[in-house]
C-alpha cells in the first residue's frame, strides 16, 4: 500500500506522485455566515474520505465530529456522551475533491459573525481510517482497517448508547510505571487519566491490519453499533513529501518538567498538536492557524464546549524538529507528569509552482488579503513611517521594525488566524503589504532561543541552502544582521543600515537543513537566554531570485528567469554604502519613474526617477544619481519575486 496521488486529467489508477502533508490534513478557519459555507482545503473527501471535526471558538458550543463512512451529517460530540445524531438534513454537508460545504445556521457550524475552526483528517495510508463494525461483546474480537502501519492512536465511539469516548494511545502505558499500552484506556471526553482494564483492548496490541477489543459497552457492546478514528504513528516510515519518505504524523509522549523550553523532538516541525496528560487534566488541543505562536497560544479543550482561550505565556510553540512547551501548566508541562500527544508535520511540502501561491501584495487599502494564509507580512508606511515585520510564528501582537535595532514591539492586534491573508485588519490606506508564505525552496522562518556557543547549527526547513538569511534579536536591541551568499563569503551586511559589506563572524555555513550562529563569542546571533528570528531566502526557478551584479555606468538586464518579469525587487550596494531600496509593481514597475522606498529608512516613498524598468525575464537596472544602483564597476545584491 503507498501513498501516491493522481494529477487531474490523468487515467484511474496512474500513480504520478506521493502525497504531501496537505493533502491529508487541514486546519482551516472561517467565520460563519449563516447561510451556504464551502470549506476549499485541498483535501479530497469525495474521493478518498475522511473525518471533519468543528468547534466554534468565539463561543461554548460542541465539538462536531462527522465522517464521510458513516456519512457528513451524522454528527459525534467529543466533549460529551452523547450517541450519534442524524442532522444530515439541517447541516446539508457535502463532500468535495477539495474539501466539503454544508448550509445552516445552526450554532454549531455556522452563526453569522462567529469564528469556527475545522480540521480535516483524510483516509490516507500510514496516516489515518475510519471503520465502523457492530458489537458483539465478545473478548477477543478483532476488527480489521486499512492503515497500513500499527495505530498510535485509537478513538472510539458508540454510536446508539449515550457512553464515553474510548481512548488509545501507543504510549499510554509503557514508561509511565507499570503495563504496556494496551492494558488502559482513556475518554475522550473527560479529564480522567488513564485506567487500567482488560476489556477495551482484551490487554492485545493492535497491529498493521487489526484491533482487538474486550467486551466493554464503550468499544464492543452486543447490538451497539461503533465507529473508530484510527491515527497512524509514523517513526522513519512515512510515504510522504517529495520522496515518499517522509513522515507527517507522530504519537508520542513526553515528562512534564514545569519549566518553559520543554522541546519534543519529532523530526519536523508540528502544526497541529493534540496534548493530555496520563493524569486528570484536559485534553488540549493547539494550532498554528489559530496562534500556536511565541506571542500567544489560543487553546480548544476537546472534552469541553468551552470557546477558545488566550494564553499569553506561549504554552506550546512549534520549532524546527517539533514543539516546545512552556510554563506549568497542569494540562501541558507539570513537573513530572506523563503527557501523550498526538502531532501532525507543517506544511505545505510540495514545492510551489507559481510566485502567485506563496508572495501577494497590498497597496493602499484598510484590507489585506492574500491567496494563501501568510506567515510573514511587511508593511511600510509608504508616505512616510517604519517598515513592520510580522510574522506567524511570533504571532500577530509582536512586530519588528526594519530600520532600528529594536526589540520586539508589541500591539493590541492579534492576527495570522486567517486563510486569505493574516487577520490584521485597521491598517488604513497608507501602507503597502508584502505577503510571503513558508514553502520549501523558497522561504522559511525560524524563531530560537540563543545558548553562547559559537558555530551553532540551528534546524530550518527550506530544504535547500539559503542564498540570503536575516537574524534579528528580539528579547532586546540588536542588529538586523544580514548574510547573502553573492556578496562573498564572510561578509555580512546590516538590514537597518547603509553599510558597505564587512567581514564579520555573525554567521557561519548553512546547509540545506541547517544554518549557523556566530563562528566566535560576539553574543550577536546567539546570545545565551536571548530570543531570535531567522528569515531565510532561496532561489526557485520561476518563483524568486537572489543574486548579485556588476554595474555598468547606464542599462543592464537583470536575467531571472521568469517569463512574466518581477513583481517584487530588493537591492543593496555592497561595495560601498547604499539603501536597501524596494521596487513592486503594485506601485509600479514600468517604463517610466518607478516608486521606491528603503527598509533601513522612514522616508516616504519615492516617485521622481526611473531607477529601474520592466523586463520579462526579470528586471532592468538604470544609474540615476537617486539611487545609484547601476554605478560602473559597483557590486550589488537582489532578491527578486516573479
Amino acid at each position: 500500500m503507498s501513498n501516491v496521488a493522481r494529477v487531474a486529467g490523468q487515467a484511474a489508477n496512474t500513480l504520478v506522485k506521493p502525497l504531501n502533508v496537505e493533502d491529508v490534513f487541514s486546519t482551516y478557519l472561517y467565520t460563519g455566515n449563516g447561510s451556504t459555507q464551502t470549506i476549499t482545503n485541498g483535501v479530497d473527501l469525495a474521493g478518498e474520505g475522511g473525518l471533519v471535526w468543528q468547534k466554534r471558538r468565539s463561543s461554548a458550543d460542541s465539538h462536531v465530529l462527522s465522517d464521510t463512512v458513516r456519512g457528513l451529517g451524522q454528527v459525534l460530540q467529543s466533549d460529551t456522551t452523547g450517541a450519534n445524531q442524524n442532522l444530515t438534513s439541517l447541516f446539508g454537508y457535502q463532500a468535495l475533491s477539495d474539501g466539503f460545504s454544508f448550509n445552516t445556521a445552526n450554532s454549531l457550524l455556522n452563526t453569522s459573525g462567529s469564528t469556527y475552526a475545522s480540521w480535516t483528517f483524510r483516509k490516507a495510508p500510514k496516516f489515518f481510517d475510519v471503520v465502523t463494525y457492530a458489537g458483539d461483546s465478545v473478548a477477543g474480537r478483532t476488527i480489521s482497517h486499512n492503515l497500513g502501519s500499527v495505530p498510535g492512536m485509537v478513538i472510539i465511539k458508540n454510536l446508539d448508547v449515550a457512553v464515553p469516548w474510548a481512548v488509545y494511545h501507543r504510549s499510554m502505558g509503557d514508561g509511565v510505571g507499570g503495563g504496556a499500552d494496551e492494558n488502559y484506556y482513556m475518554n475522550l471526553n473527560y479529564i480522567y487519566g488513564r485506567a487500567a482494564s482488560s476489556s477495551y483492548w482484551n490487554n492485545t496490541a493492535p497491529t498493521s491490519t487489526t484491533i482487538t477489543f474486550g467486551a466493554a459497552n464503550r468499544v464492543n457492546a452486543l447490538n451497539s453499533n461503533y465507529v473508530a478514528y484510527i491515527f497512524a504513528h509514523n517513526d522513519g516510515d512515512g510515504e510522504f513529501g517529495p520522496d515518499g519518505d517522509a513522515d507527517i504524523i507522530k504519537c508520542g509522549s513526553y515528562t512534564g518538567t514545569g519549566a518553559s523550553g520543554n522541546e519534543i523532538d519529532l523530526g519536523f516541525e508540528a502544526q497541529w498538536v493534540l496534548v493530555k496528560t496520563t493524569s486528570d487534566a484536559n485534553w488540549v488541543l493547539h494550532d498554528i492557524m489559530r496562534g500556536m505562536s511565541q506571542g500567544g497560544d489560543r487553546t480548544l479543550y476537546a472534552n469541553t464546549s468551552d470557546q477558545e482561550y488566550l494564553f499569553t505565556g506561549k504554552e506550546i510553540i512549534p520549532n524546527p524538529s517539533g514543539f516546545t512547551v512552556n510554563g506549568n501548566n497542569t494540562d501541558t508541562n507539570a513537573s513530572g507528569s506523563t503527557y501523550i500527544y498526538i502531532a501532525i508535520r507543517r506544511g505545505p511540502m510540495a514545492v510551489p509552482e507559481s510566485a502567485t501561491d506563496v508572495f501577494d501584495m497590498s497597496y493602499a487599502t484598510d484590507a489585506n488579503d492574500a491567496s494563501f494564509p501568510v506567515d510573514l507580512m511587511l508593511s511600510k508606511i509608504y508616505g512616510g513611517g517604519n517598515t513592520y515585520a510580522r510574522d506567524r510564528l511570533r504571532g500577530g501582537t509582536k512586530y519588528l521594525l526594519t530600520e532600528t535595532t529594536n526589540a520586539d514591539l508589541t500591539g493590541s492586534d492579534i492576527g495570522f488566524d486567517d486563510m486569505t491573508g493574516t487577520g490584521l485588519a485597521g491598517w488604513g490606506t497608507s501602507f503597502i503589504h508584502y505577503n510571503l508564505r513558508r514553502a520549501p525552496n523558497f522561504f522559511d522562518v525560524v524563531a530560537y532561543t540563543g545558548d553562547g556557543t559559537t558555530s551553532r547549527d540551528i534546524a530550518h526547513n527550506l530544504g535547500v541552502v539559503p542564498e540570503l538569511q536575516f537574524i534579528k534579536r528580539r528579547t532586546t536591541s540588536g542588529e538586523w544582521w544580514a548574510s547573502a551568499t553573492p556578496a562573498g563569503a564572510g561578509k555580512v551586511l546590516y538590514l537597518n543600515r547603509t553599510n558597505a559589506a564587512f567581514s564579520y563572524t555573525a554567521f557561519g555555513t548553512a546547509t540545506a537543513t541547517t544554518f549557523q550562529t556566530e563562528t566566535v563569542a560576539n553574543n550577536d546571533t546567539n546570545f545565551s537566554g536571548a530570543g531570535y528570528s531567522w528569515f531565510g531566502f532561496a532561489s526557485l526557478d520561476g518563483v524568486s531570485k537572489v543574486g548579485s551584479y556588476t554595474g555598468n555606468g547606464s542599462t543592464q538586464t537583470i536575467d531571472c528567469g521568469f517569463s512574466s518579469g518581477a513583481r517584487f525587487v530588493l537591492i543593496k550596494r555592497t561595495d560601498s554604502t547604499g539603501d536597501w531600496y524596494v521596487w513592486d509593481t503594485e506601485r509600479g514597475i514600468v517604463a517610466g519613474n518607478d516608486p521606491h522606498f528603503s527598509l533601513n529608512s522612514t522616508a516616504a516613498q519615492v516617485t521622481t526617477d526611473d531607477s529601474i524598468d520592466p523586463v520579462s525575464s526579470g528586471f532592468a537596472v538604470n544609474q540615476v544619481s537617486a539611487t545609484n544602483i547601476n554605478v560602473s564597476s559597483a557590486t550589488y545584491i537582489f532578491y527578486a519575486i516573479a
